[in-house]
């Protein structure tokens, strides 16, 4: 009798807290959601970011905040967020650089980029653009051109980028690797005062990240030379990929955007904010907004269980081109 009894109330608790959990995730949610980003506005990260928080809060009927954390190649948010209340209300838009780069590139972080996170979907796939002011250039018509100047005057020509270790350093250093060129690297702190110093003339060229690289093109300021991509970009669709421009086959260096929640969300919450997420991200007119306007390649399965496994293996492959750069941040 007492084996009886006790089987039914632990039914009736098991029943009471799965009818609890599926109270909140329907009445989830009931105020304000923070997307934090590590990168300043304007940047690729902002522009997608404050994209998908128009489309949660058409759909939800909640502000979705966008707030910029800025420092330490994107630590500083992640660490933000990693800290959070793990309520639902508060994600980090990552990338592979604040969650599979930087775990290589910086000797200890505040956070695991693994444990302490909840993927909550992957974003796209985010490819960089070779990128030449034509004013201080104007015998550079092709990545060719760019080669045999680099060649005939080894080690004068520089890059920039928007920090060391960032994508658009390691696109450059894996760029010299496999042309066997040499050329200086000049970090600087985002993709402001990067693009600023192309265009004033600082820096020779400029692997910047596709969103803002497209604008730069299309306004006539930059000439874009190639993409790091494995196929051209439909918002770029006369610039040729590195691999067929340069001579280099099978060269590819891009990255992904991927939202994060914290560690231990509600597995009810984190599954309702990734149907929302998923369910925008795979319209058809939010697709050809990322494909037509940003260059980003949608993912196949944006799902959190695709995410899981690109970026654990993004860890281990970033891990190889970080060691084979040479950067370092301490």
């Amino acid at each position: 009798m007492r084996d009886t009894l006790k089987k039914v109330t632990v039914a009736v608790l098991a029943a009471a807290a799965c009818s609890v959990a599926v109270a909140q995730a329907d009445k989830f949610p009931t105020r304000s959601i923070t997307i934090v980003g590590g990168f300043p506005n304007g940047s690729g990260v902002d522009i997608y970011a404050r994209k998908i928080g128009e489309a949660l809060t058409a759909a939800w009927n909640v502000p979705v905040v966008v707030d910029a954390k800025t420092g330490a190649g994107g630590n500083i948010a992640s660490d933000f967020v990693a800290r959070a209340q793990p309520d639902g209300y508060t994600y980090l838009f990552g990338t592979a650089g604040t969650h599979a780069i930087n775990a290589a590139l910086y000797p200890k972080l505040s956070f695991d980029v693994d444990k302490d996170f909840t993927r909550i979907a992957i974003l796209g796939d985010v490819p960089n653009v070779l990128l030449i002011n034509p004013k201080k250039h104007p015998e550079i018509k092709t990545c060719g051109d760019l080669l045999k100047l680099m060649r005939d005057k080894p080690g004068t020509l520089n890059y920039g980028s928007t920090g060391n270790g960032a994508s658009t350093h390691l696109s450059g250093a894996q760029f010299a690797s496999a042309a066997k060129i040499d050329m200086v690297h000049v970090p600087y702190r985002g993709q402001g005062p990067a693009m600023t110093a192309l265009l004033g003339g600082d820096v020779d060229m400029f692997f910047n990240q596709s969103a803002p690289a497209i604008a730069s093109v299309k306004g006539g300021r930059t000439i874009a030379l190639a993409v790091t991509s494995p196929a051209r970009l439909s918002a770029l669709p006369d610039v040729p990929t590195v691999a067929e421009a340069c001579n280099l086959p099978g060269f590819v260096s891009s990255t992904w955007y991927g939202l994060f929640g914290p560690a231990k969300m509600p597995a009810d919450i984190s599954a309702k904010m990734s149907a929302e997420v998923v369910k925008i991200v795979s319209a058809p007119a939010f697709k050809a907004w990322l494909t037509d306007t940003q260059g980003i390649t949608p993912a196949a399965d944006p799902g959190p269980e695709a995410f899981a496994r690109i970026h654990r293996e993004d860890m281990k492959k970033w891990a190889e081109i970080v060691k084979i750069s040479g950067a370092k941040v301490d």
